[in-house]
């Protein structure tokens, strides 16, 4: 019998049905379009709190931040390892919100496994096949990140990996893939929602944060995303981005935090969604 796609199992079947991924207590797939935001990197306990406090207030569902931090320069903050993880873990305590942080390697995995609601793969290792292969023993979800020269499909045959190896429960990030401009960090590609809708069961949300690389863009590139029927927003914030050790530049303020997720209310009730 011939196969219709090379990634049978997360390909949308004929009957239409999705999957709904459960994290932290919330459902990511459905009707609610679920936000997470927080600082690139965790810097400090006090920082990290800081953080949660403000995205629980301002109306956010889930809590991001980098314990390990993939770099470009091996100068950068590389983050705080272990000692980042049990700081999240201390917000998740005070705020009650989930936490999303990535894994880069094998080495890392069983570690944020323990401390994470749901595992970030970042577009750098979307094809590392042996990390995607492992990931098929977590229990947790994986947030899933496109890599920035990667086609659909290939992002496809990435969460392929994942589900064929034991674990179902992913979720596609669409965060800007590299092109001739240079205005923006990476350019968004706002037609990837709609058309992992048509081919793929699975959840999807955007990074309007990476794709931009410029605070002034991130609220109307995250309207744009919720308009096309994104499932979800991961957002970077800081309290104090001119001092971030990470990514200050597309980092939110507070009050734009708040005032973006009021905006984005209103863009979901629009096309019969809620925040």
């Amino acid at each position: 019998m011939p196969v219709e796609k090379a990634y049978k199992n997360v390909a949308l079947k004929g009957d239409g049905k999705r999957t709904i991924i459960e994290a932290g207590g919330l459902k990511i797939g459905i009707s609610k379009v679920i936000i997470i935001a927080g600082p690139c990197a965790v810097e400090s306990a006090e920082q990290i709190i800081e953080c949660a406090k403000i995205v629980k207030h301002a109306g956010a569902h889930m809590l991001r931040g980098g314990a390990f931090k993939p770099r470009t320069s091996p100068y950068a903050f590389q983050g705080l390892g272990e000692e980042g993880l049990k700081y999240l873990a201390e917000a998740r305590k005070k705020t009650g919100l989930p936490i999303v942080t990535e894994a880069m390697d094998l080495s890392q995995l069983k570690i944020v496994e323990e401390y994470a609601d749901i595992i970030q793969i970042g577009a750098r290792n979307m094809q590392n096949f042996s990390l995607l292969k492992n990931l098929g023993n977590v229990k947790k979800p994986i947030l899933l990140k496109r890599g920035f020269a990667s086609t659909l499909e290939e992002l496809l045959l990435s969460a392929e990996y994942i589900y064929n190896s034991g674990n179902p429960n992913i979720i596609l990030c669409e965060r800007g893939i590299r092109t001739f401009e240079t205005y923006t960090r990476f350019t968004l590609d706002i037609s990837a929602v709609p058309s992992l809708k048509e081919l793929t069961h699975l959840p999807v949300i955007v990074d309007p944060s990476h794709s931009a690389g410029k605070r002034s863009l991130v609220t109307p590139l995250s309207r744009a995303a919720v308009a096309v029927g994104a499932d979800g927003l991961i957002i970077e914030m800081h309290p104090h981005p001119e001092v971030a050790l990470c990514d200050g530049s597309q980092s939110l303020i507070p009050d734009q935090l708040s005032t973006l997720i009021d905006d984005l209310s209103k863009v979901a009730r629009a096309i019969g969604k809620e925040l």
